[in-house]
C-alpha cells in the first residue's frame, strides 16, 4: 500500500503523485463525454432520447460553470484561464517542442475547456430552441445546431490530439489522470 506524504501527495513507485482532479471534475468530464456521444448517436432518433440527453448536457455545463468559481483549486477558471499572449506563447512553445508541463490545465488546455463548454452549450441551446414555437421546423436553427455539434466534434479531435501529445511529451498518462485524479507531482520547471 502506498505511503501518504500528506492529504494531497501519494508516494508510490518511482514518482510521487499529487491529487489534482477532484471527483466532481472527473464525474463531470466523463458524464459529458457519454452525454455528447449519446446525443450524437441518437441525433436521427424519432423518440425523445436525443432531447433528454441534450438537457442533461446543458445541466452538466451549467454545473461546470458554477464549479469553475467555487470548486477545488485546479477546477477553478482563475487557475487555468490565461491571457491570449500567454496562450499564444504556449502554442509557439508546443511547435518548438519546449512547452512547460503544467500540473493543472496548460494554457492551450484552458482555452480548449472554454471552447468545449461554449460549443456544447451552443449545441444544447440551439437544440432546445428547435423545440419552441418560434423555431420549430426552421432550417436556419437546424443548420446552426448542426454547426455547433460538428464544431464540438472538431474541438474533440483537437482535445484528444492535445492530450496524446502532452502525454507523450511529458511522459504522463493524462487519460489515467482524469480517471484517478492524480498526476505526477511538480518537478523543476513545471508550472503548478
Amino acid at each position: 500500500m502506498p505511503k501518504q506524504a500528506n492529504n494531497n501527495i501519494e508516494l508510490s513507485g518511482a514518482q510521487p503523485k499529487l491529487r489534482v482532479w477532484d471527483p466532481v471534475i472527473r464525474i463531470f468530464h466523463w458524464s459529458l463525454v457519454v452525454s455528447f456521444a449519446t446525443a450524437w448517436f441518437t441525433s436521427s432518433s424519432r423518440d425523445e432520447t436525443h432531447q433528454w440527453i441534450g438537457l442533461i448536457a446543458a445541466a452538466l455545463i451549467a454545473f461546470r460553470l458554477l464549479w469553475g468559481f467555487v470548486g477545488s483549486p485546479y477546477a477553478r477558471f482563475a487557475q487555468f484561464i490565461r491571457n491570449p499572449k500567454t496562450t499564444v506563447n504556449y502554442a509557439v512553445d508546443i511547435i518548438k517542442n519546449r512547452e512547460a508541463r503544467y500540473i493543472g490545465h496548460n494554457p492551450a488546455g484552458g482555452m480548449m475547456v472554454l471552447a468545449l463548454l461554449f460549443g456544447v452549450a451552443g449545441t444544447a441551446i440551439t437544440g432546445y430552441l428547435m423545440t419552441t414555437d418560434a423555431w420549430y421546423g426552421e432550417d436556419s436553427m437546424q443548420i446552426t445546431h448542426s454547426a455547433f455539434a460538428y464544431g464540438v466534434v472538431f474541438l474533440l479531435i483537437g482535445h484528444i490530439g492535445g492530450v496524446i501529445l502532452a502525454s507523450i511529451r511529458h511522459k504522463e498518462n493524462l487519460v489515467a489522470a482524469m480517471v484517478t485524479g492524480k498526476k505526477v507531482q511538480a518537478q523543476d520547471g513545471d508550472v503548478a
